[in-house]
Order: structure tokens, then sequence, then C-alpha cells
């Protein structure tokens, strides 16, 4: 009985072993299907639009080109659009200091019919953005705001699904470390600003690169709001690029690696951050 319970263990490994190199080489097999896509798409910015072209194809280019980069802010004036993607992006960071007050006003906060308008809250998240648009418009377009940045940016300034995420984080920070800031003296705003603020980095976190990827991504609001080229987003003039320049794949490459890779640059940064974030307040 004793031979058989050790030789079953040892049987067992290398059966273990071989079933996760097998697993190992089918993820990876998979992630590089999954890679290789968005690497042919990089590289293919910086191809000559005959290469592009080019059967059979190649996947690395013969002579690096920074034409097709170039070409999207001389033809296409990428550069207004950018301008007007990262101003909406930093008013939608405005947007996020205000889902945070709100977020510590439900959970810390004891006022009347407070249960009853978190729900409300809750409830407009149940109504696709789709259907608020034309109400939305039709009241900017009553207060004067269409085509101008403000009615742009006026809409994102908050959020339901922030306002829920913040709550539910917030509603677990110890009510002992703001009683004590209360006792020395600390106003709410301070109290909010230098306590909750720091305590709250990961969602903070999560919540910029939901913030970045929904301001840098915005398309069909400014589309409706908007009738001049000059307000226009990246996303938006991806799409006219699409339309103008359909044969030119090499330009379309470049137009849609300047929209991914910044977007990957900062969650790289911020997944970082949301890690060590967690690990910090584990510890403590």
């Amino acid at each position: 009985m004793k031979q058989a319970t050790t030789r079953k263990p040892a049987a067992a490994a290398p059966r273990g072993r071989l079933s996760q190199w097998a697993a190992g080489i089918v993820l990876t097999v998979f992630g590089i299907a999954m890679v290789l896509p968005f690497v042919w798409m990089v590289l293919s910015a910086f191809k000559t639009e005959g290469e592009i072209k080019r059967i059979p194809p190649t996947l690395w280019p013969e002579a690096f080109t920074w034409d097709n980069f170039s070409r999207l802010f001389t033809e296409m004036d990428f550069g207004t659009y950018l301008s007007n993607t990262l101003l909406i992006t930093l008013f939608s960071f405005v947007g996020l200091l205000l889902n945070a007050m709100a977020g510590f006003g439900f959970a810390k906060y004891r006022f009347k019919g407070r249960e009853k308008l978190f729900l409300l809250v809750l409830a407009t998240m149940m109504i696709p953005g789709q259907v608020t648009m034309i109400p939305v418009y039709l009241i900017l377009n009553g207060a004067g705001l269409t085509n101008t940045m403000l009615g742009i940016v006026l809409p994102g300034f908050t959020s339901a699904f922030g306002i829920f995420l913040f709550r539910q984080f917030m509603s677990t920070l110890p009510e002992e470390i703001m009683e004590a800031t209360r006792l020395d003296g600390a106003s709410e705003y301070r109290l909010f600003a230098q306590v909750v603020l720091p305590m709250s980095k990961p969602i903070l976190a999560v919540q910029a690169i939901l913030t970045f990827i929904g301001g840098w991504n915005s398309f069909l609001w400014p589309l409706i709001i908007a009738n001049d080229e000059k307000l226009y987003t990246l996303s938006v003039g991806l799409q006219l690029l699409k339309g103008q320049h359909g044969t030119n794949f090499a330009l379309q490459m470049a137009g849609a690696a300047f929209m991914v890779l910044p977007i990957m640059v900062i969650f790289i940064f911020f997944q970082r951050q949301i890690i060590e974030n967690y690990n910090i307040s584990g510890i403590k």
C-alpha cells in the first residue's frame, strides 16, 4: 500500500507538466493570433502605399517612413482634431473629480432621501446613451450651446457608473480616520482633498483609465453636436480619413495607429499603478 501511494504522485507529475506545456502552447498560439493584426497595423503605418499593396505582403517595412503620419497633419488637419480630443479628455477629468465628490457624499453623509436618490442615479444606467442624445441636444440647442466646445464636454461631466464605483469604494473607508481629521479642525473640503482622495488611489486609477479612453474615443456626440470641422475629434477625423482616402491603406493604418497607441501606453501605465496601490492598501 505504501508503494502504491508513493508511485501515484510520481506518475501524475509528468502528466501535470505535459498538460501545463500543452496549455502554454495553446495560449501562446492564440496570443500571437490576437496580437498579429495589431502588429501588422503599426508596421504598415511606416510602409509606403506601394509596399503595403505588394503581393506577397511583407510584415517588416523595407524602409521606415514617417510620410503617412506627416500627411495626417498636413492633409487632414489632425492637429486640430488632436487638440480638440485632448481638451475633451481634460474636461472629462474635471468630471472625474465631480463623480468622486458625488460618490463621497452618497457614501459618508446621511441626508433625507439619500437611498432613493442613489437608486435614481443607478436607474439612469439602464437608459442607453443613444436614447438621451436627442433630449440633451434639444436642451443644449435651446441654451445656444450647439456647435461649441462647451456643448461637447458638458454632458460628460457626470457619470452614473462613475458615481456608483466611487460610492462603493468610499463606503469601505474607515470612519475613524475621518472623525480624527474633523477633530483636528479640518473642513469637509480639506478632508476630501487630503484624506479621502489619497486613500482612493486604486479606484481613481481605474476611473482615470475609463475616463481617458472615453474622452480619447469621443465620436458620436461630437459628430452630432458640432457642425464645424474645427470642433471634430480624432475619431471623427479618422472616419473622414476613411471616406476621403478609402484606397490609401497606408494612411489609414497611420491614423488607426495614432489613435490606438496612446490608449495602450496610458492603460499599461495605470495598470501598474492599480496593482501597486492595491498591494499598498492591503499591507496597511
